[in-house]
């Protein structure tokens, strides 16, 4: 039976979304509808889903109601499977939050739920802070191979939350070189996949004590986006690794969709920038 959905369109640096508000759980997509949905051209068009539901009202929300954050992100790749956390995916959702009166987030920390649990968000002159919590290094080896590049190469394991797997490469035509409409193969292949960034330091790396590097990346579920929040962070923090006990807490990540800024403070990474909302519409959902 068909029936008419409400939804809205936003982004942060061009890591794009669908968002629909069901705050009380009563939404149930498939994936094939998510990923219909999704579709840039027989869809509304998005990199994943958003549902905005309270946390009280969906399973996977049961610790974050407990922990008295009251929304629960509910996150879905463009394929329709269900993702732990999206660094640009929840300063969007903050922005939905508090656009439609649903919250107030300011320079109070206000608690998210996710898959990957409950995030704290603070509002920033440009757009939102997401305090992505502690991280974890894997060192075991792994050989990243692309299209674009000549020999596989090595890649660090980064889990803010979601697994990354972070590939240093030589310059900017390495970079713009690769291809990334085909998905990188990762030997080991991670049990749950990985995103996999791309990055260049800068020449110099660290300006004025902030740390500048570039970054594409390929999603997994998704495939090549404008701007990856979690991956921007896991490349930060894979760039600091390798740099040593001199490098930086602060950084700045250029994506082809903008600029993201990376602090690390106490044992945590927070990921600051844009979140914009852009239309709203109704469809008619199969």
């Amino acid at each position: 039976m068909a029936h008419s959905l409400p939804f809205t369109k936003g982004h942060g640096t061009g890591n794009d979304f669908v968002i629909v508000a069901d705050p009380d759980g009563e939404l149930a997509l498939t994936d094939d509808q998510v990923a219909v949905l999704c579709d840039r051209r027989f869809g509304v068009g998005g990199d994943g889903i958003l549902r905005v539901v309270r946390s009280r009202a969906i399973p996977e929300g049961a610790d974050a109601a407990a922990a008295g954050a009251e929304w629960f992100m509910d996150y879905r790749n463009a394929d329709g499977s269900a993702a732990e956390m999206c660094g640009n995916g929840i300063r969007v959702f903050a922005r939905y939050l508090t656009e439609y009166g649903l919250a107030e987030i300011g320079t109070a920390p206000v608690g998210i739920g996710t898959r990957a649990g409950v995030k704290s968000l603070t509002r920033t002159p440009d757009g939102f802070e997401v305090d992505l919590g502690a991280w974890t290094v894997d060192e075991s080896d792994l050989l990243v191979q692309a299209r674009g590049l000549s020999v596989a190469r090595p890649g660090l394991g980064i889990d803010v939350g979601n697994p990354h797997a972070v590939v240093a490469l030589s310059g900017d035509e390495e970079l713009t070189g690769l291809d990334l409409a085909y998905q990188p193969v990762l030997h080991p292949a991670p049990p749950h996949g990985a995103n996999v960034e791309f990055v260049v330091p800068a020449d110099p790396l660290v300006r004025a004590g902030v740390g500048a590097i570039r970054m594409r990346v390929f999603e997994r579920g998704v495939g090549e986006t404008l701007s990856c929040g979690t991956g921007v962070a896991a490349a930060a923090l894979a760039v600091r690794h390798w740099a040593g006990a001199a490098a930086p807490d602060d950084w700045e990540v250029e994506v082809p969709g903008g600029t993201l800024r990376v602090r690390m403070r106490d044992g945590r990474v927070l990921l600051a920038g844009p979140a914009t909302l852009v239309y709203t519409g109704e469809l008619t959902l199969a």
